[in-house]
């Protein structure tokens, strides 16, 4: 079979699938099953997915997400999270759209202390969401700004941008460090579109009046508590820095480091830890479960060449080295869609890489642009893991359309961004030289 009639097939079927209002992880498991019965020989590939199934949430790359959400949940639970919202919300004053640079101003800073963007958009959506909501913010404010929690893929520590360092074979310390300005500028370009947008269209964000501390409260609560999670920041993210210890280690130390705030500022208890661990476990059960189901989707497509056949096909075309990135660009963009990162990586990267070279551009500076392509991936319709875990958190109140309309906006930021990042590479490697 050629590779566009298994893609077209096997895409279709998924969609209509979760048109029927499936569960996403069942809708990915049942499309799963038929394809190995089908593609992988019977009963031995029923095997091999459920071997694939395995090792996909067995892998160690895998092992911060559990921490990381777990310092994310002991910060909710403790209350300390709402704090250092308070924190900025107090700092913020009367912008337009201030609950939605409320969130993505803490999606930004809470990245710093999250390696999973998953955990962050899925805190910010349980903490900002209701909030948002009562205040009669329209989907696309609530909703797009809480997907801020994506930069977490891309400001380190990033657990993604480890792995993407790894299989490209470049310092994984100049990816990790060079993640800081892109998702710098991403946050930027965000805030300029909230400001603008609900300048021109003040329903979508209701204003009110918010209730302002005198500067000298503002700054002692600043050092209150901010300060304790700049030393969280460090403990995540300055140690790996310094070459002192691994992300998942990093990951444990972060987790620890959040359970002594909790309890240097007496808000822990037994409801905390235990809500902190019963908020862990679904989250991280949620994701995996998701993450299992479009990893061995992934790699069904890969075993019958249905990617490798689309990828060589974009750069068996006679383009000029540029456009030959560009091209690049815009089949992580469409391999986005529908496959799990991972999986992408692996897939592209050994390809992509060595083209890379032998056109003369700088190897991290490439990675950097794929990972910023990869957080994309996290939103972009109809399979964005991002997607999936907003639905979740929101349950019945929003339709799968409503959140991809508040997130297309965002998306096409985010496409800004990468297309300033091609033009203008010394401003990409500037912290990295």
């Amino acid at each position: 079979m050629e590779w566009w009639f298994i893609i077209v097939v096997i895409l279709g079927g998924l969609m209509l699938l979760l048109a029927t209002g499936i569960p996403i992880a069942f809708g990915f498991l049942i499309i799963n099953l038929i394809g190995a019965y089908i593609l992988w020989g019977g009963a031995m590939g029923i095997m091999q997915l459920t071997s694939s199934i395995y090792s996909s949430v067995t892998m160690f790359a895998l092992l911060p997400v559990p921490l990381f959400v777990m310092m994310g949940e002991l910060l909710l639970h403790s209350k300390l999270a709402f704090k250092a919202i308070d924190v900025v919300d107090n700092w913020l004053g009367s912008l337009p759209g201030r609950l939605s640079l409320v969130t993505l101003f803490s999606g930004t800073l809470f990245s710093c202390l999250s390696g999973s963007s998953l955990g962050t958009t899925a805190m910010l959506g349980r903490v900002m969401l209701p909030e948002m909501e009562r205040r009669g913010y329209k989907p696309s404010m609530s909703i797009g700004s809480c997907m801020s929690g994506g930069l977490a893929m891309i400001i380190p520590p990033s657990a993604m941008a480890v792995i993407l360092a790894s299989v490209a074979r470049v310092s994984v310390g100049k990816v990790l460090m060079g993640g800081i300005m892109p998702g710098l500028l991403l946050a930027t370009l965000y805030t300029f579109y909230i400001v603008g947008r609900c300048k021109m269209q003040a329903g979508i964000a209701p204003a009110y009046i918010p209730q302002r501390n005198a500067l000298g409260e503002r700054l002692r609560l600043t050092i209150k508590y901010m300060v304790p999670l700049g030393v969280i920041i460090f403990v995540v993210v300055g140690l790996i820095f310094l070459g002192a210890a691994t992300p998942t280690e990093s990951a444990a130390m972060g987790a620890a480091a959040s359970l002594l705030l909790a309890v240097g500022y007496g808000r822990m208890s037994w409801r905390v830890l235990k809500e902190s661990i019963s908020g862990t476990l679904k989250i991280s059960c949620m994701m995996f479960m998701i993450l299992t189901g479009s990893l061995a989707f992934s790699q069904m497509l890969a075993y019958t060449g249905a990617t490798s056949g689309f990828v060589q096909w974009v750069m068996s075309l006679p383009l000029s080295p540029i456009v030959l990135i560009i091209a690049m660009q815009i089949v992580l963009l469409i391999l986005g869609t529908f496959m799990e990162q991972v999986s992408i990586i692996m897939i592209t990267m050994p390809i992509f890489i060595p083209l890379v070279k032998s056109l003369g551009y700088n190897d991290v500076w490439f990675t950097l642009i794929v990972l910023v392509n990869l957080e994309v991936a996290m939103k972009t319709p109809p399979f964005g893991f991002l997607l999936f875990i907003m639905r979740g958190i929101t349950g019945n109140r929003y339709t799968m359309n409503q959140i991809y309309q508040a997130t297309f906006p965002f998306v096409l930021i985010d496409v800004i961004g990468i297309v300033i990042m091609i033009s203008f590479p010394a401003f990409v490697m500037w912290l990295v030289n």
